[in-house]
């Protein structure tokens, strides 16, 4: 088929251990999907989850032969916040799928930060618009390589961590999830049909903060490849 200028390259994740990568559809993120940051945001009880997308090129990798990913500073912003989390990636689509079915979608999990332009999204909150602008943009879902779910351990019960500059700032637990894996691929499934290649980011813990350029993070949650990301201008 011909088109009228080259496609863009398809988005990826590297996966460990293998030289295939992982191609991305969509972003799901999670909001508020841990007690202590929903209170640190101003919320509070468990309620209905709910979701926002970030688009697949959003997404950041490292370089072949490189263990850091270089993120460039993103422009409109003077308050960018780091949010570690849980990624699931999709292997087997569908609609309406019951969380008792839901590990059956599962091809594996990484570590990964959804970036957040936290002046830019308190804004639009307060004028009741979409938070697109402070989510959505260019490089700001950094994701370490996808491990296998048979490789995963127990992903359910697994420490999660984030320091920046070797200095503890977010430190929780998946088990602490208010909607857990299989609960929140039963919900999404009820207004998407996902697909192979989706990928979930299911929420962040309490400890959000801000970066500067030349901040190293470094990320991890058990089972899984470490996240190291430097911010660079």
């Amino acid at each position: 088929m011909p088109f009228v200028f080259t496609p863009p390259v398809q988005a990826a994740v590297p996966i460990v251990g293998q030289t295939q990568q992982f191609p991305v559809h969509r972003v799901y993120c999670v909001g508020r999907n841990y007690a202590e940051h929903a209170k640190e945001m101003g919320f509070t009880g468990r309620e209905a989850p709910f979701f926002f997308l970030k688009p697949a090129d959003a997404v950041l990798t490292a370089d072949q032969g490189n263990e850091t990913i270089f993120m460039p500073f993103p422009s409109m912003t003077s308050n960018l916040h780091h949010e570690i989390e849980l990624v699931v990636a999709i292997g087997k689509g569908g609609r309406n799928i019951t969380a008792a079915q839901a590990f059956e979608h599962i091809w594996g999990y990484a570590v990964g930060l959804d970036m957040t332009r936290r002046d830019l999204q308190n804004e639009m909150k307060k004028q009741g618009r979409p938070w697109c602008i402070g989510k959505a943009f260019e490089h700001s879902a950094p994701i370490s390589a996808i491990t296998p779910a048979e490789q995963a351990g127990d992903i359910e019960n697994a420490a999660i961590w984030l320091q920046v500059n070797g200095q503890d700032r977010q430190r929780s637990h998946t088990h602490q999830l208010i909607w857990n894996i299989a609960e929140t691929i039963e919900h999404l499934s009820q207004a998407w049909e996902l697909q192979p290649g989706d990928l979930i980011m299911t929420g962040t813990p309490e400890g959000v903060g801000a970066v500067q350029v030349g901040d190293v993070l470094e990320g991890g949650i058990d089972g899984l490849s470490t996240l190291r990301v430097q911010m660079t201008d």
